[in-house]
């Protein structure tokens, strides 16, 4: 009887250890299932070692209300995670945690020019005072020789940020070659194809149009679409992968940016480099103001919004590069000449010796045995302008004349739409 009496005891007790196995069991399952879903990263983009939080994030342009309101290109998997992407931390935080109170940040935007990339990056980690500033780097789509140069960085804190919208990104949907698209001199009616012509009759290019594509949408999400950057009043630099950058140049900028408001007030930007490529600077004992050249070229806000309000000219004008679309429409609607401040020896140097698409392996690189030649002297290696210097102004500025309509590149609506959507992504 006793025995009897422990029995139903004894059965209970190992009920509930049964029950609490099983439950442990179903956790442990449903935690693997769970890891595993958040872990799984698109084939087309590698993890890097503080990125392990990239799939808990949620797409920005993935909201199907401001999809609505936007109408924006259906996302790809690679788009998705991309955009993700975007919303990391920067890296090196833990080697340099704070940014200099007055920094200028640098922006680095590069397309798929690795040997390029190479020797603006070794350049960059002699400038003085690097360390000091944040690094953004904006890559036109993925690839995956840039991201790893650019993951390699570790003389300052580097935030990488990719088109989502690249053409580059999309293989077989707009902004990518769709298989209905009209090519070169299609006729639309006869071949019964989509897209819209430029002013020359030709049908638009990807990998041409990428090129403002990028640089738009760049500059609103630099400006306006960061955490890192939104409180930031100063001046920001833009360089690109083919431009060498001086030891001096950073040091140069920040006494440029300084001075602009009494030596230039008129002054848009300050420019590490003058307008004509070609040119390594006067040598005069005077600083110089001239047209804003493409080379490290830098502004504030204030003149980002006055670029921003015109959205329209930027986006309609038939022209698919963005710096002649700035020089030849949105620079002229301002009312009066667009100066630059800089000196009169050059603190970064174009050194790319082929197209945009060109020089992506170790053959067509585009440079002489994999390196370039640019002398860098002790003068370039330490500040080389003068607060008592007067500022002489270019007066005769070359530049596109009254009545240029563009080389063309750019006149599918489809672009164009694109185009004038970005500049409102922020905005809702």
């Amino acid at each position: 009887m006793a025995a009897n009496c422990k029995n139903p005891r004894s059965k209970a007790g190992a009920y509930r250890r049964f029950l609490s196995l099983v439950l442990v069991t179903l956790v442990g399952v449903l935690l693997l299932v769970v890891l595993l879903g958040t872990n799984s990263v698109s084939n087309f983009v590698s993890q890097s070692p503080n990125e392990s939080s990239v799939n808990v994030l949620s797409p920005r342009y993935n909201n199907s209300d401001y999809r609505l309101i936007l109408n924006l290109p259906k996302q790809s998997e690679l788009s998705i995670q991309l955009e993700k992407r975007n919303q990391l931390r920067p890296r090196n935080t833990d080697l340099y945690p704070k940014l200099a109170q007055n920094h200028i940040t640098i922006v680095l935007y590069v397309h798929n020019r690795p040997q390029y990339l190479k020797v603006v990056v070794e350049s960059l980690s002699k400038v003085v005072g690097i360390s000091e500033t944040l690094l953004i780097v904006s890559h036109d789509g993925y690839f995956e020789e840039m991201n790893k140069i650019v993951e390699g960085i570790k003389f300052c804190q580097v935030k990488q940020i990719f088109a989502p919208f690249s053409p580059h990104v999309f293989p077989d949907s707009f902004p990518g070659v769709s298989p209905n698209d009209c090519k070169d001199k299609d006729d639309a009616a006869k071949k019964h194809c989509v897209g819209n012509p430029d002013q020359y009759g030709n049908h638009r290019s990807p990998k041409i149009v990428s090129l403002k594509h990028h640089w738009w949408w760049m500059m609103n999400t630099v400006w306006d679409g960061l955490k890192e950057t939104e409180g930031h009043t100063g001046h920001i630099l833009f360089i690109e992968e083919d431009h060498f950058i001086f030891p001096n140049a950073y040091r140069n900028l920040q006494k440029l940016a300084a001075w602009k408001p009494k030596k230039c007030p008129d002054c848009y930007a300050a420019n590490l480099a003058p307008s004509d490529v070609n040119s390594r600077g006067e040598n005069w004992d005077s600083l110089i103001a001239e047209r804003m050249g493409n080379v490290g070229y830098s502004f504030n806000r204030t003149i980002w919004r006055k670029i921003h309000m015109k959205t329209r000219e930027f986006c309609l004008f038939d022209e698919y590069n963005w710096d002649i679309t700035m020089w030849a429409t949105v620079y002229p609607s301002f009312g009066g000449p667009v100066y630059t401040l800089r000196g009169p020896k050059t603190s970064a140097v174009h050194f790319g010796k082929c197209g945009l698409h060109q020089g992506q392996g170790e053959r067509g690189a585009c440079i002489d045995n994999g390196a370039v030649n640019i002398a860098v002297e002790d003068v370039d290696k330490v500040v080389n302008i003068n607060s008592k210097w007067e500022v002489q102004f270019s007066e005769n500025q070359p530049g596109y004349k009254a009545g240029f309509k563009g080389w063309g590149g750019w006149g599918d609506e489809r672009d164009r739409a694109l185009c004038l959507k970005f500049a409102e992504m922020y905005k809702h």
